[in-house]
């Protein structure tokens, strides 16, 4: 009995090794967990098994610099923010837009990109200005700010997925006459699908809310880190070379430019 016993508790014990946020490797150096989209290119995506993307490289990169390692997990926008906060995920690394609404609940790196919200309709639908989708059907990231900026649409009905893959299929197969989603991500799209006719419907520049990396509110030493590793890449130009690897017709934010200010982010109460 006391030998069964031992063998469950030795169980339990490994599980919860597996399954702890913010490990260490043989190595000495601590893995942190980071939540990350699977669909997004070209910021966070998988390819070939390999979770890769403008952010996630970032982070690799001010992983090294800083001495910890990551692990990065797939997981669907709705619930990352929420699984910062608690603990599930040392990181979140999702091109995060930095809303005052976000910062009750998770904390904010400096940002290290800023982008354009765009309407992805299908060619010759004539859809180019706001009050053109009263009554059309526009597809979001459930909890993005592509979802609160659709749900501002009069006469819009909103129609929310998990993922990127689930609303561009349903773009393809006409259900839905719009797309809502960051341009760089609707350009990969349409770059890598040149048999389906899509354009760009309806842009507008989200400048003033930069995307950056999500900690817990609590966690003051690792945002610290990510900050310090983000200028060093800054500074020495690492960032304005991933962002030309990543991003082929997208310009970079002058403060993001090798030597740069950057993008100062401020975190109420943190």
């Amino acid at each position: 009995m006391r030998s069964t016993l031992s063998k469950i508790l030795a169980a339990a014990t490994a599980v919860l090794a597996l399954t702890a946020c913010g490990s260490s490797t043989g190595s000495g150096a601590k893995t942190l967990r980071v939540g990350t989209l699977t669909d997004a290119p070209p910021s966070i995506y998988l390819e070939n098994g390999t979770f890769t993307g403008f952010d996630n490289e970032l982070l690799r990169d001010i992983a090294k610099r800083e001495g910890f390692e990551v692990q990065f997990v797939g997981t669907e926008f709705a619930s990352l923010l929420a699984n910062v906060a608690n603990g599930q995920f040392d990181i979140g690394s999702s091109t995060i837009s930095t809303t005052e609404a976000r910062k009750k609940t998770v904390a904010f790196s400096n940002g290290y990109s800023t982008g354009f919200t765009t309407i992805v309709t299908k060619k010759g639908a004539g859809l180019t200005a706001l009050p053109a989708f009263a009554g059309k059907r526009l597809g979001v990231v459930q909890a993005s700010v592509q979802d609160d900026f659709a749900s501002k649409v009069g006469g819009a009905e909103v129609v929310r997925f998990p993922d990127y893959n689930a609303g561009f299929a349903q773009l393809k197969n006409g259900t839905l006459d719009g797309w809502v989603v960051p341009k760089d991500i609707g350009q990969k799209y349409i770059d890598q699908n040149p048999a389906v006719p899509l354009d760009f419907g309806y842009t507008v520049e989200t400048k003033d809310t930069p995307s950056a990396f999500a900690v817990a509110r609590t966690n003051k030493d690792l945002l610290a880190k990510l900050n310090d590793g983000l200028a060093k890449a800054v500074a020495d130009g690492t960032v304005a070379r991933l962002h030309a690897q990543f991003f082929k017709t997208e310009p970079l934010p002058k403060e993001l430019e090798q030597g740069g200010p950057g993008l100062p982010v401020q975190n109420p109460g943190v």
